[in-house]
């Protein structure tokens, strides 16, 4: 998924010079984290790369020095924090070495010998010979500075849309973000400067107070100067608790102990699972993707405070954090489930967090995408209604059950269904209401819906199956909260998708508001540019299988079990239809092809699992290996689209232990195919879940036969319960299909 708005200014930030890790030849002697390759996906296939991202897992201090993309050879400066998963730096450092007349507000380096971690940063800008290093916590961080140059040295900190001043001691400020959000900086240098000055056109001035557009002061350090260091917090409520975070957190250490305490905290966060076999790049795919899924949501509580942008208030948090930064609309799949096995303390915060948002708000509705800056409404459905039906059926309880549900309720029934729009529903929504579907425009036909917006469209067919499925989790929340009537009118409408099945085709296809199927169409192409006009990203081959809550009744649809095999081994190996220049020009979010499957947009990370339920499991296990060696690699290009901050990575996780969460609102995983020989989940209760497959490899793809806990497995799922048992589940693997197993 994209964010087609800031497409331009967020393709300037991912950086990296080196893209392999160090390889000691013995996986003994490494810790989780020593397989982690930031680098991976740093060269996008079409959009957004990755970003080799520092930071602490779910830290609100996040940092990736900037450039325009991966092969860019020059730096934009040196970040002090990143304030969402893709924005730029919030403030700007640049240490200089030259003649003062060429001091600028932020100085663009060429750069070598870069080394990053998750925990680490080291680069030497050549030009101006300064060696660079770099430790961090969870709300402030160090740098320290080596000049190599007889010369004065000069500090020049930057806020791009701020104020900053000099107290004698310390500098502070701030930078706007948007939705008049703030961010707050307190910087400390251990040594203290010879003149502070603002810079101003080019020229440096007396003054140590500046406001405005490129906010510039300076810290000016005799020639001779050799080594600087120092250290800086970050608040979202003020600068007196940017000083505090400072405080508690990293005054008195150094860079190295930052470094080695962030070893310390990542390791603990990834050893939550074990894999042993392999190879050296499965376990650094997997680990890094594991990393991945620590980035996002960050919890931004500070000393028990929080400020919140949804009611532009300042709130205590009564002892839990608060978290935002929540891309639901992906994350949803395979994110928040997997955050419910590893965290699920977490996982209920999170979801406490959106319940104090959904009050915070002008209307009590549930959030969609939760950021920093308060929640922009993007995408299609309201699909964190399955991040509460989820958590719930797996145990969770910390969290106000009623409350989300009556805030989901509103996000679905009172806010518009149309895309990227937090308006409240109109015209278009009470069609839904009255017909079951969005109608769709013919080609050509004016939009009159004040609540479209004029660029993501209506989205019908994505809307209507997105909503059916909200609703059937509305449903079952209501049928656990005993309100009967509410939990059988949206089981009722879970059922809406097939009001736009069309028996003749096997898709769905949008109609028009007298109910008409849309004619002419192409299930490829029609739709505009990323398919808008009616589905939304992808076209009508990945969503014919957007019915994650009901797929015996999409197999029924489909006209029985033999067809459904037919229909997903077609959508494998049916052609782009264009050259790949046109194809991508009009669906350039629909990357990571194996036929018209696309390996890059959440919407089909649960597709190849789909064989499971129609008595193919051989084939999930064949396509699921084929799918994570192909577009899943240890290299600059080894991520195949958008990965939103751990939406896609966690399909990773998952698969290559060998299950997945299908239909999130159900206790059951499906099977797919081991990587590693040995995965040890740690579930934070005493207990561990053991996945054995002493044959797993590349040839070994095939499941021969499985038991868990010494009874044979003969259908391809396991339950939540199962796993939050502990246990040990064993896979038999051999290199040809075993077609009986797992066969109903």
């Amino acid at each position: 998924m994209r964010k087609i708005f800031n497409l331009i200014a967020l393709a300037v930030l991912a950086f990296g010079v080196s893209c392999s890790i160090p390889n000691n030849g013995d996986e003994s002697e490494n810790s989780p984290v020593d397989y982690v390759n930031p680098y991976m996906g740093n060269i996008s296939h079409l959009l957004v790369p990755t970003f080799p991202t520092i930071h602490l897992p779910n830290s609100m201090l996040r940092v990736y020095p900037e450039r325009r993309d991966y092969t860019e050879i020059r730096l934009k400066g040196l970040p002090l924090v990143v304030t969402s998963h893709r924005g730029s730096s919030a403030f700007n450092l640049s240490p200089f070495q030259g003649e003062e007349k060429d001091l600028a507000p932020v100085i663009n380096f060429s750069y070598d010998q870069e080394k990053l971690t998750p925990y680490s940063y080291s680069v030497f800008l050549d030009e101006q010979q300064v060696q660079v290093d770099f430790g961090l916590s969870h709300q402030s961080a160090a740098y320290e500075f080596k000049f190599m140059q007889d010369a004065p040295a000069y500090l020049i900190l930057n806020s791009g849309n701020g104020a900053m001043s000099w107290d004698g001691k310390a500098l502070s400020g701030y930078q706007l973000i948007e939705n008049n959000t703030k961010v707050y900086l307190y910087l400390e240098p251990e040594v203290m400067p010879q003149i502070v000055g603002s810079l101003v056109d080019g020229s440096l001035h007396a003054g140590k107070e500046v406001e405005g557009r490129d906010a510039c002061l300076v810290l000016k350090y005799p020639r001779g100067t050799k080594q600087l260091r120092m250290h800086y917090g970050i608040s979202f409520i003020d600068e007196a608790q940017a000083k505090a975070n400072l405080t508690r957190e990293v005054a008195g250490k150094t860079v190295a102990q930052l470094q080695e305490q962030g070893r310390d905290v990542w390791n603990k966060a990834l050893g939550k699972i074990q894999v042993s076999g392999g190879t050296e790049d499965d376990r650094t795919v997997f680990y890094t993707s594991l990393y991945r899924c620590y980035e996002r949501p960050v919890c931004i509580s500070e000393d028990g405070r929080y400020y919140s942008a949804f009611d532009g208030e300042v709130h205590a948090d009564a002892g839990r954090p608060f978290y935002t930064d929540d891309w639901i609309w992906d994350s949803y799949r395979a994110h928040h489930p997997l955050r419910i096995l590893l965290d699920p303390k977490v996982e209920e915060d999170i979801l406490h967090s959106f319940v104090l948002m959904s009050e915070q708000m002008d209307n009590f509705w549930w959030p969609t995408f939760p950021e920093i800056t308060g929640d922009s409404r993007r995408m299609n459905s309201n699909h964190g209604v399955a991040s509460v039906i989820d958590a719930y059926q797996k145990g969770l309880r910390n969290f106000d059950l009623e409350k989300a549900y009556l805030a989901c309720k509103g996000a679905i029934t009172e806010k518009t269904l149309a895309p990227w729009s937090g308006m409240s529903g109109g015209e278009l929504d009470q069609f839904y209401k009255d017909h079951g579907y969005i109608p769709a425009l013919y080609e050509g036909e004016e939009e009159t819906i004040p609540e479209v917006h004029d660029f993501e469209s209506r989205q019908p067919v994505a809307v209507t199956l997105g909503t059916s499925y909200d609703e059937w989790c509305l449903s079952e929340i209501a049928r656990i909260l005993r309100k009967e009537e509410d939990a059988q009118k949206f089981k009722e409408a879970s059922f809406n998708y097939r009001n736009l099945f069309n028996s003749k085709t096997d898709f769905f296809h949008p109609k028009d508001k007298d109910g008409k199927f849309i004619e002419p169409f192409d299930y490829k192409f029609s739709g505009g540019m990323g398919a808008r006009k009616y589905y939304g990203e992808n076209n009508a081959w990945v969503y014919r299988w957007d019915v994650q809550h009901n797929i015996p009744d999409l197999i029924e649809l489909m006209g029985g079990k033999t067809n459904f095999i037919n229909r997903l081994d077609e959508m494998f190996t049916e052609p782009l239809g264009r050259s790949k220049y046109a194809f991508y020009a009009q669906l350039p979010d629909h990357t990571g092809n194996v036929g018209q499957f696309s390996m890059a947009n959440e919407p089909s990370l649960h597709v190849p699992y789909l064989y499971n339920y129609a008595g193919k499991p051989w084939k999930t296990q064949k396509r699921l290996r084929k799918l994570l060696y192909e577009w899943f690699r240890n290299d600059l290009m080894g991520v195949p689209g958008d990965e939103d901050g751990g939406g896609m990575s966690a399909f990773v996780v998952f698969s290559a232990m060998g299950f997945y969460p299908v239909t999130p609102g159900l206790t059951t995983y499906s099977i797919g195919s081991p990587v590693f020989e040995q995965v040890t989940i740690n579930l934070g209760n005493g207990k561990t879940f053991e996945i054995s497959a002493p044959q797993a490899s590349s040839e070994n793809k095939y499941i021969q036969s499985a038991s868990l806990d010494g009874q044979a497995l003969v259908k391809p799922e396991i339950l939540h319960e199962a796993i939050l048992n502990g246990g040990k589940l064993v896979f038999e693997m051999g290199p040809k299909a075993n077609r009986s197993w797992g066969v109903e």
